[in-house]
């Protein structure tokens, strides 16, 4: 079987994939580019591509720790984390072969940029440094089937919390907007409710530390970020 190579990488704001959206398209303002490898940097390899209004990424699950174990089954967040399901039911990142697939919007191409072409996006649940693998164009009357059955997820999740900013956000508006649809989605384990647990995540150079009381979720703090995100909470 021949091997696959990365095409592209992703770059976002969001460092490590504590924080970001559980699916794609559920933080629609979430603003993410599509930077191509040296050896695909044609412009012509994009001709067409702007009569479409979404695109599907294959990329890998770069962030996942694996001992290279099957795991026939999982426990999705979205059944509280504790209630498995045959990892071909799920969408979880531990797979035999770590491919995550991701519907986003196409917010712009651009042919000619410092990084070369690259393809602007929204909505995507990919954390900065993801390798993209293959780009297709998403086609409604093939793709969409509103009407099909979900399983265990049959709705999309609605934002559980109020986001409350007790630091001024030093974020342009865009981005505080973006930060604030992912944090109004909890991004802690399904199984955590301490109102004094701190947590921190990394956005667009920012560790952001916040704690949640109920359904209010309280940003304390904007630092210049470090290193690599803080790995979720402490």
């Amino acid at each position: 079987m021949p091997s696959i190579v990365p095409i592209a990488t992703f770059r976002s704001p969001v460092s490590g994939k504590f924080g970001l959206p559980r699916q794609s398209s559920l933080a629609e303002h979430l603003r993410g580019r599509i930077v191509f490898e040296p050896d695909f940097k044609d412009p012509s390899a994009l001709s067409g591509l702007e009569g479409f209004d979404r695109i599907w990424l294959i990329w890998g699950f770069s962030e996942n720790a694996s001992d290279g174990t099957f795991h026939p089954t999982v426990r999705p967040p979205r059944l509280g984390g504790n209630e498995r399901v045959g990892v071909w039911a799920s969408r979880s990142p531990f797979r035999p072969n770590g491919l995550g697939l991701s519907a986003v919007r196409v917010a712009a191409i651009r042919l000619s940029s410092p990084d070369g072409p690259v393809i602007e996006v929204l909505g995507a649940d990919l954390a900065d440094g993801t390798p993209i693998y293959d780009i297709k164009p998403y086609v409604a009357y093939s793709d969409s089937f509103p009407d099909s059955a979900s399983g265990f997820a049959p709705e999309a999740p609605e934002a559980a919390l109020k986001v409350v900013y007790r630091a001024p956000s030093p974020l342009s508006q865009e981005d505080t907007a973006a930060l604030t649809e992912l944090l109004s989605l909890d991004p802690r384990p399904a199984y955590h409710d301490d109102p004094t647990r701190i947590y921190g995540l990394t956005f667009n150079s920012h560790d952001i530390h916040f704690r949640v009381n109920g359904n209010i979720l309280e940003v304390i703090d904007f630092t210049a970020a470090r290193g690599p995100a803080e790995g979720g909470f402490r």
